[in-house]
C-alpha cells in the first residue's frame, strides 16, 4: 500500500480519496482552507489526516486535485517540500467551449509542473481521462505518462491497491496527448455517447 498525500478538496480528491482509503493506503488531505482539508479528512475515515498547506506532504505520492490553472501555482508555492516526491497531475485544462486545450502550445500542464517542481520529485500525469462518478463507482482504465520508470511504478501499485488497471502511454511528454484524449471524452459525451457514464479503455483481442 501507499502513502498518500492529496492537495485540494474539490470532488476528484474526495473521489480519489474514498478510493484510497478503501484500497488501504494512508491518506493526508491538504488545503488552502485548512477546515475544509479537516472536514474531508474525517468524512473519507480509515485514519486519514489533515496536512498544513505548503509544508511537506507526509505521502510519498502527492495528488494535486486542483483546477488546471492552479496546479503550476500551487506546486510552485511548495516548492522544496516536493522534492523526493512523485507528484501527479490529474488536471484537464479544457479551453472555454470544452473542445480544444487552453494552452495552444505541444505542451502539457504535467509538463509545467515538471519545470516548476524542485530537483529530485518526478511528475506522472494520470486519472484525468475519467469523470469523477465514474471513477467513483466503475473500474476504468487509468492512463498514465513519465519520465521515470520508479515513480510510473510506484503510481500503477497505488492505481492497482484502487481495484483499477493502470496503463503506461510512455514519457511525460504524452501527458499532451493525454490532455487531447481528455477533450475527445468530452466531446463523445456530448455527441457520439450521449452521457458521461463511460471511460475510454483498452479492449485487447482473445489470445
Amino acid at each position: 500500500m501507499s502513502d498518500i498525500s492529496i492537495i485540494g478538496t474539490g470532488n476528484m480528491a474526495r473521489t480519489i480519496g474514498a478510493r484510497a482509503v478503501a484500497g488501504g493506503n494512508t491518506v493526508e488531505v491538504m488545503g488552502r482552507d485548512r477546515s475544509k482539508a479537516a472536514d474531508l479528512a474525517k468524512a473519507l475515515g480509515g485514519g486519514a489526516t489533515t496536512g498544513e498547506w505548503g509544508t511537506a506532504p507526509a505521502g510519498d505520492i502527492v495528488i494535486v486535485a486542483l483546477l488546471y490553472d492552479g496546479v503550476v501555482p500551487a506546486v510552485t508555492q511548495y516548492g522544496d517540500a516536493l522534492a523526493g516526491k512523485v507528484v501527479v497531475d490529474i488536471s484537464n485544462p479544457f479551453n472555454s467551449t470544452f473542445d480544444g486545450l487552453a494552452h495552444r502550445e505541444e505542451t502539457s500542464i504535467a509538463q509545467e509542473v515538471a519545470k516548476a517542481a524542485p530537483a529530485g520529485a518526478s511528475v506522472v500525469k494520470a486519472f484525468n481521462t475519467i469523470f469523477r462518478h465514474v471513477l467513483e463507482k466503475g473500474r476504468p482504465d487509468v492512463f498514465i505518462a513519465g519520465d521515470s520508470a520508479q515513480a510510473k511504478a510506484s503510481v500503477e501499485a497505488f492505481i492497482e491497491s484502487l481495484g483499477l488497471r493502470p496503463l503506461d502511454v510512455g514519457g511525460l511528454k504524452m501527458a499532451h496527448w493525454l490532455e487531447g484524449a481528455g477533450v475527445v471524452t468530452v466531446g463523445l459525451a456530448n455527441h457520439g455517447v450521449g452521457n458521461l457514464d463511460f471511460a475510454l479503455s483498452i479492449a485487447e483481442l482473445p489470445v
